[in-house]
């Protein structure tokens, strides 16, 4: 498989199919934690263990396409002067929300007697294994140049 030489007006960073791959893939893996994990919260703690699952397999779901959502907007301002701000504040600010997403969220759960804290913490696990590996996988399988988005200059004339 070849593909075409890329414009260069285009100054999208070649990450992006990658970073899009990834969410498509770490979506389709949470959906099959979700499944297992709620048949098996099922099982093992009833309703509560169910909707444990279920909710620590969302977790891990948002917490991992806030990062790739976040990289994927601030590549938009690829090519811009302001690029690498923009990029590390759209990112850093990504961290920074789900870092007080999860403080939220475990004073508010805590205690709570609709949850299992067990299977709880058994999704969140399993989805941050699952979106590791994915991660791992899909970039060791990417076929990106090491130099993808440099510019070469011009070659030098026989004047």
């Amino acid at each position: 498989m070849t593909t075409s030489p890329r414009d260069p007006a285009d100054r999208t960073p070649t990450s992006n199919p990658v970073l899009r791959r990834a969410l498509n893939w770490g979506a389709a893996i949470a959906g099959g934690i979700a499944v297992v994990g709620g048949i098996f919260g099922l099982v093992f703690a009833g309703t509560e263990g169910l909707v444990s699952a279920l909710l620590g397999t969302l977790l891990a779901v948002v917490f991992m396409g806030i990062t790739g959502a976040s990289i994927l907007l601030a590549n938009r301002f690829a090519g811009s002067d302001v690029f690498v701000g923009a990029f590390f504040g759209i990112v850093l600010g990504g961290w920074l929300l789900k870092f007080i997403v999860f403080i939220v969220l475990v004073v508010l759960l805590r205690g709570v007697d609709w949850l299992d804290p067990v299977v709880l913490f058994l999704a969140i696990v399993a989805g941050v294994i699952g979106s590791l590996v994915v991660d791992v996988l899909v970039v060791a399988r990417s076929r990106l140049p090491y130099a993808s988005d440099a510019q070469l200059p011009p070659p030098p004339s026989d004047d």
